[in-house]
């Protein structure tokens, strides 16, 4: 028997230019009992895709299955609010920290006996009184703030007549 046409089919089977009509062919000739024995050696490989398709088949509750398992729905994800105090929480315990060791650092130096320096201290034992009589100096203060006093207000009026003059502010003229 000439089988030519059959090993015409291989061919185009092995270049994927068979049609499916054409794979079925091939099929079924490979799924009798007296293949030639030179084509025995590819008798393995349809029988096998025929077996795989009848195993690979879609059960009849498959459709009932897919449903089921796409109604169900997970609980949904809260979300949740972001604040700024929450965004620069790590922040703030940061700064908490250094302040707490600054603190700590502080009071152990302190405590240690370096609380003041040489020149922090005051020496009162140097200042005189220029005054002996409260009255006198009392006085004194009285003319000394007069004096500041009059100054301020005649600076204000210079201020007030300068802005008020034709020609707006003359602190740029006397800059």
């Amino acid at each position: 028997m000439d089988y030519k046409y059959i090993e015409q089919l291989l061919e185009r089977y092995w270049q994927c230019e068979t049609s499916l009509a054409e794979e079925e062919i091939l099929r079924a000739f490979f799924s009798q009992d007296n293949v030639p024995q030179h084509l025995s050696q590819y008798a393995p490989l349809f029988a096998g895709s025929r077996a795989q398709r009848q195993v690979a088949a879609l059960g009849d509750d498959f459709d009932s299955r897919i449903l089921a398992m796409t109604e169900e729905r997970p609980a949904p994800v809260k979300a949740r609010t972001v604040t700024l105090r929450s965004r620069f929480m790590p922040l703030f315990k940061a700064a908490a920290a250094v302040a707490i060791v600054v603190t700590i650092g502080n009071a152990a130096r302190f405590s240690m006996g370096g609380s003041r320096e040489a020149k922090d201290e005051i020496n009162y034992a140097g200042y005189k009184d220029t005054y002996t009589d409260p009255a006198v100096a009392y006085d004194e203060i009285e003319n000394a703030l007069q004096l500041v006093s009059e100054g301020i207000s005649s600076a204000a009026a210079a201020d007030t007549a300068a802005a008020a003059a034709p020609g707006g502010n003359n602190q740029t003229d006397a800059q």
